[in-house]
């Protein structure tokens, strides 16, 4: 299996369905190193530091001895990967897909099956998030506003932004 298809596996277990493979995640999202080495064929150790190293988008994350690994943010099953609260710049933004800005606008972003909205600090990021879903569009989010209305924010380890839930008023095209 090459690195690409060990990252989207990965995904697919520490994220949304860790018993595909009969996985134990603790509470903050943590698997055993070994017990998922064991369950993949043709994974080891090495093979795992460089695809968590190398991953374009930083998803996972060792612990410091690197005997358990986690997803950095993405998950739709319950976890507590212990996010801190954070003062976000004052815009942030979101890429999704044209057919999507009609709902959007009418019911703001939900989080849908993750855990929360996810965000980005720069365009660039945010057109390449959207751009899997069909045409681009960036919306702009007014987080200056959210935080005075008392929204929490939190900054993932990889830094992606994540919130609840974001009201269209708070949504520019």
């Amino acid at each position: 299996m090459n690195q690409k298809k060990i990252s989207r596996f990965l995904s697919l277990v520490l994220r949304h369905k860790p018993e595909k493979i009969d996985l134990h995640l603790d509470k903050n999202g943590w698997a055993d190193v070994n017990e998922l080495i064991d369950k993949i064929d043709d994974l080891d150790l090495n093979v795992l530091k460089s695809v968590v190293k190398e991953n374009d988008k930083q998803r996972f994350s060792f612990n410091e001895d690197f005997t358990k690994i986690r997803a950095n943010q993405g998950h739709s099953i319950k976890v507590d990967v212990q996010l801190k609260s954070k003062i976000p710049p004052v815009i942030l933004y979101h890429g999704t897909a044209e057919k999507n800005i009609k709902s959007i606008m009418k019911k703001g972003l939900e989080k849908r099956n993750r855990n929360h909205v996810h965000l980005s600090a720069d365009e660039a990021t945010a057109i390449n998030v959207g751009q899997r879903h069909g045409k681009v569009k960036v919306l702009q989010i007014n987080c200056k506003e959210m935080v005075k209305d008392g929204i929490k924010f939190y900054l993932s380890n990889n830094n992606v932004w994540l919130t609840e839930f974001i009201d269209p008023k708070y949504i520019k095209l």
